[in-house]
């Protein structure tokens, strides 16, 4: 028989999950479950950039996707599903106690936002962040380095003071600290004890400053140096990380009858979903996995004789294995690109307030489409309004989450189309600052392959990356390319294929399209992203990298 695995994605708003055939390489079930309370918009400040998310709305949504796609099967196809992969957005921490479990599970901690995970995109640790990367440019080892040199508020160790600091209630319960990727396969396999979890890879060295080069996690001493709070919490976590085609352990009698799977189900090491979707878009040595949505990450794996001991500057890591063991995993992305569209949509649509409920909605549906339909009609010229990507900060190259975005070269003549074309523009210099920044750094980019949303519904946005690139961009056919990739390492972890490689190769979906330069607005682009760059350059002359 058929052997099946499921791939579970947990995104920003929901969990998706989607059952694979190992030997036909189809999807024959796939199930979207959203975050109940997420949804409602609790425990979020976007004004103050906090943003969390309850434990509770991560099992749930769990139960319902993957009861939801099992419940697709025949009773014969879920005896076949051999294996379960797990990706996660991160860094989306969350403290625990001595049991491992995450305090807001607990009931004086269960409305306590504090007490969450914190999502990838909370920005309340800037401050903490800053005494990251001073304290580590000036300790003996600088703890930064496999990490492009810069810390982000958006990771691990970051978060983890804050929330000690802002929240006096939690410290005496607070004992240890898990990556969402890292938690979910500790649930499902009973293995939640902090010094027994398996813990990834992946989140570890690009978030949580592991790296073999210091044996582990950094010292004791620089965690007391840079605030006492932090003391011990380093001991609960097990230097030894593990790749994400390694099995974490069997699913429980539990879970086994609570998601209607047969028991001795195995379930892999987790992994972060920009890296799960490379893995499913088909990443190999030299390409780049641009993964589209509202914010973007961009994946490249390497060889390691390519680079050999060069530590890459201004990108969120570089860790052997983190995405395919055996070669060296390369992260870089932009703070904001489908949420900077997002955003002009709901400016635009202010007055609308003025309106009934449904004529609103109705019209908020036809923004985009229209902007888009009037942006494609205007005239391409080196004098058009050029605008600045930053409007959440700036990931790559050299993190600084404090930037702002830009719009200069308006007139009383410019339309929302004219400043829509432009933020999209933006966005693909952004992109291409990226690149250029890999390239100066010695990191060879030979294709460039696209996932994500918009890479499926935005055929403007996309030429015009291809063209502000100057690249060939590959569209694989996959709708849930996160999912995919972990389908892919669960059936590794399963011993179904003998590598992620093999995996790629037998469950690859193919390409949907093609998106290829246009030579005469490759050139208009060429001098556009110039004044990009001088406009960039000047902003930060206004206010330097901290």
């Amino acid at each position: 028989m058929d052997k099946l695995v499921i791939g579970i994605d947990f995104g920003t708003d929901s969990c998706r999950s989607l059952v694979v055939n190992c030997t036909t390489g189809k999807e024959v079930a796939s199930y979207t479950a959203f975050y109940p309370r997420w949804k409602r918009g609790l425990y979020c400040e976007p004004s103050t950039n906090q943003y969390r998310q309850h434990p509770q709305d991560y099992i749930e949504s769990l139960e319902e996707a993957v009861l939801g796609s099992v419940n697709q099967l025949k009773e014969a196809e879920r005896e076949n599903i051999v294996a379960i992969g797990i990706d996660t957005t991160g860094s989306t921490p969350c403290l625990t106690d001595r049991e491992g479990t995450p305090l807001a599970l607990l009931p004086e901690f269960a409305d306590n936002p504090n007490a969450m995970f914190v999502l990838w995109k909370d920005h309340t640790a800037i401050q903490e962040a800053d005494e990251i990367n001073r304290l580590a440019h000036s300790w003996g080892t600088d703890y930064t380095s496999r990490s492009g040199g810069i810390y982000s508020s958006e990771w691990f160790w970051a978060k983890a003071l804050h929330l000690l600091r802002a929240d006096e209630e939690i410290r005496d319960k607070a004992y240890s600290l898990i990556e969402h990727c890292d938690w979910m396969p500790a649930l499902l396999t009973g293995n939640l004890k902090p010094e027994l979890v398996k813990r990834s890879r992946c989140a570890a060295g690009h978030k949580g400053m592991w790296a073999e080069e210091w044996k582990g996690y950094p010292s004791p001493e620089f965690f007391s140096a840079l605030d006492p709070l932090l003391d011990g919490f380093a001991d609960t976590l097990n230097n030894t990380t593990y790749t994400s085609d390694t099995s974490a352990g069997k699913l429980t009698k539990e879970w086994a009858e609570r998601l209607k799977l047969p028991e001795g189900v195995d379930v892999s090491v987790g992994i972060i979903d920009a890296h799960a979707g490379a893995i499913g878009a088909g990443i190999k040595s030299h390409t780049m996995v641009k993964i589209v949505g509202t914010s973007t990450c961009d994946i490249v794996v390497t060889p390691q004789e390519d680079i050999g001991n060069k530590t890459i500057s201004g990108i969120s890591g570089q860790v052997d294995g983190s995405v395919i063991p055996g070669l060296i995993g390369l992260e870089a992305g932009q703070s904001a690109f489908g949420d900077i569209y997002a955003w002009w949509k709901e400016t635009l649509a202010w007055s609308f307030n003025l309106l009934q409920v449904e004529q609103k909605a109705e019209a908020m549906e036809q923004i985009l489409p229209r902007l888009t339909e009037e942006a494609e009609k205007l005239p391409l010229t080196a004098f058009d309004p050029i605008a600045i990507d930053w409007l959440n900060g700036r990931r790559t190259p050299f993190t600084d989450l404090t930037l702002k975005g830009t719009l200069t070269g308006i007139t009383l003549g410019t339309t929302p189309a004219h400043i829509f074309k432009s933020l999209v523009e933006a966005t693909a210099f952004g992109s291409r600052a990226i690149m250029e920044h890999l390239k100066k750094e010695g990191v060879k980019v030979e294709e460039v392959i696209a996932v994500g949303g918009i890479s499926l519904k935005s055929p403007f946005v996309m030429q015009t990356l291809s063209d502000v690139m100057g690249v060939t961009i590959k569209v694989p056919n996959v709708q849930q390319s996160g999912a995919l990739g972990s389908a892919m390492n669960a059936a590794t972890a399963a011993r179904v294929f003998h590598s992620v490689e093999e995996a790629q190769a037998n469950l690859a979906q193919g390409y949907l399209t093609f998106y290829t330069p246009d030579k005469k607005r490759e050139d208009i682009y060429d001098q556009l992203y110039e004044r990009y760059v001088a406009l960039s350059n000047h902003i930060l002359s206004l206010f330097p990298l901290k």
